[in-house]
């Protein structure tokens, strides 16, 4: 039996679609400091993703995927956990490897590529 390659599975603390979209641009416009989800502070200006984070991305040896508070839920039943956060799926389980806490910690994308990186490394270790 073939296994899938791990894949990180970045999900945002947003719901998808056009009304939400306008919403959270204008909550970082008109009140950035009360913004609820830091993975997408960090890595998109109002507009759409950093240059720096787009680069970073390509780098990575990694498939990855971006996914939404709804689509978290609809497409693997998880509406329990506290977002943001990166999940590593493997099979089609998903196991968190970096929780809310630390990505609300994180205050730049040198930061946040630093964890990731990590966790990138400590899965490779293990598996």
């Amino acid at each position: 039996m073939k296994h899938a390659e791990p894949t990180l599975i970045f999900v945002y603390n947003a719901d998808s679609g056009v009304f939400n979209l306008a919403a959270d641009i204008a909550h970082k416009i008109f009140s950035p400091q009360t913004y609820s989800c830091n993975l997408c502070a960090i890595t998109h200006s109002t507009f759409g993703m950093k240059n720096e984070w787009r680069d970073y991305l390509e780098t990575l040896k990694v498939p990855f995927e971006f996914l939404h508070a709804d689509e978290l839920k609809a497409k693997y039943e998880i509406s329990t956990t506290d977002l943001p956060s990166v999940f590593m799926k493997e099979n089609d389980n998903l196991k968190m490897i970096i929780d809310s806490a630390t990505i609300s910690a994180c205050r730049t994308i040198e930061d946040l590529k630093r964890i990731v990186n990590e966790k990138i490394e400590a899965a490779e270790r293990i598996g």
